[in-house]
């Protein structure tokens, strides 16, 4: 006969998740299956926004010129290891009022206090518990294991709301956002229906907690009965050998490994263990059966909403590690002055300061009627990233995010529009040509004087006099209409065309052509972009004349 003395509660055995004006420098299917109590949603701000108003639904498709500018790659790495939480419509969706971007900032600057950073970031541990405990009730088949399953996320829940509560009092928080999850849990966490489930949620625990049990198993017979202090035989075992002992010594103890759920060998010890303890398994039926809905809808929202700030801390930490510099940008929906001090490529950098190489950063600025940035130089000199830093850092700062450099201001753009070069679609029956000149009228057709344009490459597959022909009347078009822009090209003709179009050249190395320096400087055009992109074409390079001459 094998007796087994069991010190813990035999239902806790669950499935873990694997887990003119300016601004100044989702849920999983178990917790969205409404598992929420919220009767006064309607008077909480949103952590992500100023007022409940603008808490508007996010965008659930990936925007047009994300690839392009390879904030795909940004997004996907910001947002790797949160999928509970559904992070990525809260990136699709940029902002659209200064105030909106104010009330980001603020946060951001609040999460830049490690001891606050922390707090909150052990807040979302202990709810993402309750979320794979929810998860885990949803899927589990035997009742009883179904009712801990909830327990214990009421429990991991009360215990994450008192703490933020008491963390946010003492963390000195200013903004207006933490402010205001502050007072409202001062009052959510004294109210009668939070004390009652915190009350009953440890009451029910501890009854739990307190049983012991004893399993005795004679060949094909179980016997379930009360544990009666009987002698632990394993301590007097050990104190009897204890003379023997010499130095350490290998544990041979085995745990049992955790499990998707019970057998039914298991639930039926577990329906013995109920008859004989009646009381505390009637407080467990009692508790799942009157707080199946015990979820703060605000806290829920508070929950995820904050993932959403520091999940992208977290990758901007990394950067900065890697020596490079982020500033929150001066955002204007007037002016169109921007600037920019040591920008770079966020999805590059990344790639590089995992390698320990460096990045190379840049400046641009555009002042008074100067709306157009039209890019020269030789092919690989860096163009394409410094365009596509331009449009990452608009865009990042529309969302109230950091952006990188030392120094920021762009102007809020109601929409970002992209035109690179691609490979020729046959499924649309247009020549390389024709492709590009319905992809630019479609550009065209949409944006307005507050949106932003980046162009790489236009109308490469032309002749040299159609292309600077096209891209004279494009460049013209978006002239008339006074937006921000970007235009990559090998035609010099187009870095002067008027007022508000600016020259910037990608940079070589005077005393060896063949080298870059990936500097992007603004002066006029050298005329050799035209010249050095057909050598290159027709591999009459210096690198590659001498390449072939050695063979």
């Amino acid at each position: 006969m094998l007796a087994m003395t069991t010190t813990t509660n035999p239902t806790a055995r669950l499935p873990r998740e694997e887990t003119g004006n300016r601004v100044g420098p989702g849920e999983t299917a178990a917790t969205d299956a409404a598992r929420t109590a919220s009767p006064s949603a309607a008077r909480f701000p949103t952590i992500l926004f100023p007022e409940t108003a603008g808490a508007e639904a996010g965008a659930t498709q990936e925007p047009e010129f994300f690839r392009d500018l390879n904030l795909d790659q940004i997004v996907e790495a910001i947002t790797k290891g949160r999928e509970p939480y559904n992070l990525k419509p809260l990136y699709y969706t940029p902002l659209t009022k200064l105030d909106q971007i104010a009330f980001r900032h603020e946060i951001m600057r609040d999460l830049e206090k490690e001891t606050l950073f922390e707090r909150l970031k052990s807040f979302s541990e202990r709810m993402l518990g309750m979320r794979g405990h929810l998860s885990a009730e949803s899927i589990l088949h035997y009742q009883y294991q179904k009712e801990r399953a909830l327990l214990s996320a009421a429990g991991l829940y009360c215990e994450a709301v008192e703490k933020l509560r008491r963390d946010l009092d003492s963390a000195g928080a200013h903004s207006r956002g933490l402010l205001a999850i502050r007072d409202y849990l001062a009052q959510y966490v004294e109210s009668a229906s939070f004390k009652t489930l915190s009350q009953k949620a440890r009451t029910v625990q501890e009854g739990l907690a307190a049983l012991r049990y004893c399993v005795l198993i004679d060949e094909s017979n179980i016997t379930v009965r009360n544990y009666e202090t009987e002698t632990d035989y394993s301590a007097e075992v050990e104190e009897t050998f204890a003379i023997f002992k010499q130095g350490a010594v290998k544990d041979y103890r085995v745990g049992f490994p955790e499990s998707s759920g019970m057998n039914h060998i298991e639930s039926m010890i577990l329906d013995f263990v109920a008859k004989l303890n009646p009381a505390a398994f009637a407080a467990l039926d009692d508790f799942y059966a009157q707080h199946r809905t015990f979820v703060d809808q605000p806290i829920l929202e508070f929950d995820r909403g904050i993932q959403f700030y520091i999940s992208y801390l977290e990758y901007v930490a990394a950067l900065k590690r890697g020596g490079l510099s982020f500033c929150y940008p001066v955002v204007s929906d007037s002016s169109k002055a921007v600037l920019s001090r040591n920008s770079f490529d966020l999805a590059l950098a990344s790639k590089l300061v995992a390698q320990n190489s460096p990045a190379v950063c840049n400046d641009f600025h555009l002042n008074g009627v100067e709306r157009m940035i039209v890019v020269t130089g030789p092919n690989q000199g860096g163009k394409t990233t410094f365009a596509r830093a331009f449009g990452q850092i608009h865009y990042l700062a529309s969302l109230g995010c950091p952006v990188p450099g030392t120094e920021a201001r762009v102007f809020l753009v109601d929409r970002v529009f992209t035109h690179f070069d691609s490979e020729e679609d046959i499924a649309t029956l247009h020549g390389k040509l024709k492709d590009d000149l319905v992809r630019i009228h479609r550009v065209l057709d949409r944006a307005t004087p507050t949106s932003l344009v980046v162009m790489n490459e236009i109308f490469s597959s032309t002749s040299l006099e159609d292309a600077i022909y096209l891209g004279k009347k494009v460049l013209e078009r978006l002239s008339k209409l006074d937006l921000l822009g970007v235009c990559v090209t090998f035609l010099d003709e187009l870095s002067s065309l008027n007022e508000k179009t600016v020259s910037m050249v990608a940079k070589i190395v005077p005393e060896d052509p063949t080298q870059r320096t990936f500097r992007i400087e603004r002066m006029p055009a050298n005329g050799l972009s035209y010249a050095l992109a057909l050598a290159e074409k027709y591999r009459l390079t210096y690198g590659r004349l001498k390449e072939r001459i050695t063979r």
